[in-house]
């Protein structure tokens, strides 16, 4: 066995329009429909694909719940200019930026909540 890559996760949320707002808005993504209507937040070669509580697709997550989640993206952008472009969206940082580990090296991150609450980090590799 060998896994390459991940392909999508789920997020479960309140509000599927909110989240595809924030995150295309405050990260970039693209939002996109597929299947029989359902929506998805596509990034580089990744999609996250979004569950409204309550309504959710099966098979699925045990326990499903806005909220749960803590995500890490990197990003080339300079955090500098990240934290700028975040904050002229409104979006309040928690805490100061951190030198954490990532998959592959080391990152200094920032971290904020998205509509849901779930921790989003956003990192740049050193």
């Amino acid at each position: 066995m060998h896994v390459d890559r991940l392909d999508h996760l789920v997020l479960t949320v309140r509000s599927i329009q909110a989240t595809c707002d924030f995150y295309s808005r405050t990260l970039g993504m693209e939002v996109i429909t597929f299947g029989n209507g359902r929506q998805a937040l596509r990034f580089g070669q990744q999609k996250i694909n979004l569950h409204e509580a309550g309504r959710e697709f099966e098979p699925k997550a045990l326990q499903p719940a806005p909220g749960s989640a803590d995500l890490c993206f990197i990003t080339t952008v300079p955090l500098a200019d990240a934290i700028a472009h975040l904050q002229s969206c409104g979006v309040e940082l928690i805490g100061e930026s951190a030198a954490r580990t990532g998959a592959i090296g080391s990152l200094r991150s920032i971290y904020f909540r998205d509509p849901d609450g779930n921790l989003i980090e956003l990192s740049n590799y050193l």
